[in-house]
């Protein structure tokens, strides 16, 4: 049981840190936060990430290209330019390194958008101790509490949690499902309720709709981190702003 609940804290704590934090703040600008929050969100989203841990500026660059060139052969991880998962994140973690240590000239055209910078943080996260560290912490964590040897084949899952996180959505939402609305690309709606990676797979509706914070546009679609997002904006822990795409029709 403690080895199932620690799976699941760390998929979905990393998940909604990605969703929410990388996403949505630092690429989309959905919202605002104070430096104070900004900070506390950094380090959450560096410590429930962990071995797998993603610059948020770097993230944030990289979405803007896939938006811009969602797939076409210069989109950094279309799954039409892959053979399979697994090659198209290995391609994206060569863009990826490409952007964050300042390499890609396709990048340069989107640093004029603001995004979070913590550069401390950023460099420390992306050290090979560091991730080396976390993976030590989670083995470890399976020595003392596993009560099954299978149990040990969920360790690469936490290894590469954000990558694992990225395959899916980027593999699946490119790939399966249906769609609301016609984009020039091949982005899909994967499901009608996103439990397995809090929103991120209507693809469709957030291709066609980059600005609007809950992701689901039917009344059946249901984004579970937009309920999360709007008690925050409750609480003033961040600002929402407006939507000025929430109007646009919805395709039949």
């Amino acid at each position: 049981m403690a080895i199932l609940l620690f799976f699941l804290a760390h998929w979905y704590l990393s998940l909604f840190t990605q969703s929410f934090f990388q996403h949505r703040y630092a690429a989309h600008k959905m919202f605002t936060m104070s430096t104070f929050w900004e900070k506390v969100f950094f380090v959450m989203t560096y410590v429930w990430q962990g071995s797998s841990f993603m610059s948020p500026r770097g993230y944030a660059l990289l979405h803007r290209m896939h938006h811009a060139y969602s797939d076409t052969d210069r989109d950094p991880h279309s799954p039409h330019y892959s053979t399979n998962a697994f090659t198209m994140m290995w391609k994206t973690r060569g863009v990826y390194q490409d952007v964050l240590y300042g390499r890609s000239k396709a990048a340069e055209r989107f640093q004029e958008g603001d995004y979070p910078e913590w550069t401390a943080l950023e460099e420390f996260g992306n050290k090979w101790y560091s991730r080396v560290g976390w993976g030590v912490f989670y083995v470890l964590f399976y020595v003392n509490f596993a009560t099954a040897w299978w149990q040990y084949l969920l360790l690469p899952i936490h290894f590469s949690m954000g990558a694992v996180h990225g395959a899916i959505v980027n593999w699946s939402g490119h790939k399966y499902g249906y769609q609301n609305f016609d984009n020039n690309d091949k982005s899909r709606n994967s499901l009608f309720f996103d439990f397995l990676t809090g929103g991120e797979l209507f693809q469709n509706n957030h291709h066609k709709l980059p600005s609007r914070v809950n992701f689901g546009v039917k009344w059946w679609e249901l984004d579970p981190t937009y309920p999360v997002i709007w008690t925050l904006d409750k609480l003033r822990v961040i600002r929402l702003k407006k939507d000025k795409t929430a109007g646009v029709p919805v395709a039949a």
